[in-house]
């Protein structure tokens, strides 16, 4: 047996609580080498009367691994435990203090968790598990006042610069609302709103203020209060790693220098402030226009806790999408958390972590993330094909391990979005890969999440491009996908197994596979084919054997 490969750590991703009576367990071990994982657990103030075992459940394989996991309900919200293997016909058992060809009989040698502290528990909120999100950038979705457009504002439909106004505001989304209720969408993210010189507002200007170009406080209250009334939540962009250049304290900075009472804020290195080459001063990717704000500062941190505490209390926001928050430190996001929560208890925590964010999800910190993993296995197997189904499953079930299910539920599963080209761009045009894709994103764990008109065709290759004003006109808009995205919403609010349930993969071969996603008694199974060929696909499901007859190009809803 290969001992080398065995992965198993207590607490986190590994062993953690996922509601206040059941404990999820897992270990990893070398693909195909172990037949059978056991379980042997218990309380071990009472081993003797109180110690079971159970046969636990292979949930993933990927290239190298096999992924196993139980649930267990401890009795007494303690556990000890231990795991015991079988390969080729030998038994060997796997404890804290490492292998053994016999049974060990202290449970001092165990591994253990502790006890389920409720205060510990990773709690998600359950309405982003149904949730169906859709991404406005507001500058381009809806010019629905005129009187706050911008000077040299350019007519709605021309190609997006770096520094052009087309008008957009949040009255153009409120105008909007029967639009995207009729969509079948429930919540929509908006990217920053908040006082800022550029169309993007990434460099916030004043934290405390709407941009008058986008309305003002009252405008915002309208649009969240009416999105509401739909069924529809809404949650905002907050940039907390860096601030807008023309943020006033850091106009003070450039003043007055290290007498500046908001010197501290900031991290410069000397004076007087320069931007060129490259400014003097911390700041996101070298823009001189994006100071970094020093969130470990006492006052910097209490100024932006209270941002985000007021636009909930104020505006009834239902949470934040958290810029670049990976270079944020994790004593602030945790101190953020406890405010989000406190104001609203389940208000929505996402982050933009491009990479494994298992740090930010241990239940202290974010709910989820933006799933950009998901998003460049997707279109690495639909749309460039440059990866085949069993690939793309492995890639699947590598992600699927790294976060608790609770988190897995909770990530928002994009397939483009404003830092990206568009999904059709991405499919090279071709309608038939970005269904196929879109179909999957919305029968997959985490919550799907459209950028503002895919829906209807709309075009773009990467930032700007991509942030081009919203197709309004009905005969430029491409009714056919339209309904096709409606459909596939509706197939997800259909069934509770597709927003909540678990995941296997029973089939990946060439370039097709086949999804499993079942809660309960509640059972959807999905065929895909992402060849130009047809194919057949011999599976054996729920005790029968199916012949899949699969067209180019094809998915299929097997079952029911």
């Amino acid at each position: 047996m290969m001992f080398h490969a065995i992965y198993h750590r207590p607490k986190g991703n590994f062993a953690y609580a996922y509601d206040q009576d059941t404990i999820h367990i897992r270990i990893r071990t070398a693909k195909g080498d172990v037949d059978k994982v056991n379980i042997k657990y218990g309380d071990k103030y009472d081993w003797k009367n109180e110690s079971y075992i159970k046969t636990m459940n292979k949930l993933y394989s990927d290239q190298l691994f096999d992924y196993w996991q139980s649930s267990i309900k401890p009795l007494h919200r303690r556990l000890c435990y231990m795991f015991s293997f079988e390969s080729r016909g030998k038994r060997y058992w796997y404890t804290e203090y490492g292998f053994h060809d016999k049974q060990p009989l202290k449970t001092d040698v165990m591994f253990e968790y502790p006890y389920i502290n409720k205060v510990d528990i990773f709690n998600t909120p359950g309405w982003v598990k149904d949730a169906i999100f859709y991404q406005i950038f507001p500058e381009r979705f809806g010019n629905g006042d005129k009187d706050n457009d911008p000077k040299n504002t350019e007519a709605w439909g021309n190609r997006p610069t770096r520094d052009n106004f087309f008008g957009g505001d949040l009255k153009g989304i409120i105008d909007h609302l029967d639009y995207l209720a009729d969509l079948g969408i429930n919540a929509i993210y908006l990217t920053p709103i908040f006082e800022a010189n550029t169309n993007h507002k990434y460099d916030t200007k004043d934290y405390m203020k709407i941009d008058p170009q986008f309305g003002d406080i009252g405008t915002l209250k309208t649009l969240v209060s009416n999105c509401h009334e739909r069924g529809i939540r809404v949650i905002l962009d907050a940039v907390f790693n860096h601030c807008g250049y023309y943020f006033e304290p850091f106009q003070d900075v450039i003043k007055h220098g290290p007498k500046s009472k908001y010197w501290d804020w900031f991290y410069i290195h000397d004076y007087p402030i320069r931007i060129h080459p490259r400014p003097n001063y911390e700041s996101f990717a070298f823009e001189y226009h994006m100071p970094k704000l020093n969130t470990e500062n006492p006052e910097v941190k209490k100024y932006l806790l209270n941002v985000a505490e007021f636009w909930i209390k104020e505006a009834d926001i239902d949470g934040w999408r958290l810029d670049v928050a990976n270079e944020v430190d994790h004593a602030f996001w945790r101190e953020f958390r406890r405010v989000v929560k406190e104001a609203k208890a389940d208000a929505y925590i996402l982050g933009e972590v491009w990479h494994d964010a298992g740090p930010w999800l241990q239940g202290d910190q974010f709910d989820g993330v933006m799933n950009y993993p998901f998003t460049e296995a997707v279109i690495s197997f639909f749309c460039r094909k440059s990866i085949n189904a069993r690939e793309f499953v492995d890639l699947l079930n590598m992600f699927a391990f790294r976060y608790p299910d609770q988190a897995n539920q909770t990530l928002l599963n994009i397939l483009d979005s404003h830092d990206t080209a568009r999904l059709f761009n991405k499919c090279n045009g071709d309608k038939r890969l970005l269904k196929l894709a879109v179909m999957f994103q919305m029968a997959y764990v985490g919550a799907p999440c459209i950028y503002y008109g895919d829906e209807i065709g709309m075009t773009g290759e990467d930032d700007p491009d991509c942030r081009r004003t919203m197709i309004w006109n009905e005969d430029a808009q491409d009714k056919e996908l339209l309904e096709f995205y409606k459909k596939c919403i509706n197939l997800r609010k259909k069934y509770t197994a597709l927003r909540r349930g678990e995941c296997n993969f029973l089939y990946a071969k060439d370039a097709q596979f086949v999804m499993q996603r079942r809660f309960g008694s509640e059972e959807v199974i999905f065929a895909f084919n992402v060849s130009s060929k047809s194919s057949k696909i011999d599976l054996h499901i729920n005790q029968s054997n199916y012949d899949i007859y699969m067209r180019p190009y094809e998915y299929k809803i097997i079952f029911p």
